[in-house]
């Protein structure tokens, strides 16, 4: 119940944490600034159009399309740094358990390549009130050098810590 309510909040504070959208295409961007003005942005296609659903254990492009994270900084994601630069995130669902994984490759097209995977980190899960009919990202700004990257889809709220170094 507990999770239920936080993830009931979370949505409901998400919008304001960062979230662009460009009126004339699908393309949105979440960013999060760390307290130094470091930031880290997500790049996503946001299309009301539905996108493949998630499958136990196989990994997941959110938005249908590449989620492409650019940081200015080096991160620590799951005690791995990360360097500044530009990876490609994906999902891996589970019934009760989802993991975030951040990849090397870039290129909008590729497949997904476990060897390009840089790190992967257990994401905390939680039931929507309310169905996300589409894939939506945010951050939360959670401490000095801490945010917090949250994905909401179906009923599943999940979300994943990523600190600056």
């Amino acid at each position: 119940m507990r999770i239920l309510a936080i993830c009931g909040v979370l949505l409901c504070q998400w919008l304001p944490l960062g979230f662009a959208q460009d009126a004339n295409s699908n393309s949105a961007t979440t960013v999060c600034t760390f307290e130094d003005g470091q930031q880290i942005s997500v790049q996503y296609n946001n299309s009301a159009t539905p996108v493949e659903e998630p499958r136990n254990g196989k990994p997941w492009r959110p938005a249908g399309s590449p989620v492409i994270l650019f940081t200015q900084t080096a991160l620590i994601v799951n005690k791995v740094e990360i360097a500044a630069g530009a990876y490609s995130l994906w999902l891996i669902p589970d019934k009760k358990n989802w993991t975030l994984v951040v990849n090397k490759n870039v290129k909008a097209d590729s497949p997904y390549n476990q060897d390009e995977d840089l790190v992967r980190e257990p994401m905390e899960v939680g039931q929507l009130p309310q169905p996300a009919k589409q894939a939506d990202i945010g951050f939360a700004h959670m401490a000095a050098k801490q945010c917090n990257l949250r994905v909401y889809y179906g009923r599943n709220g999940v979300w994943a810590d990523i600190g600056e170094k």
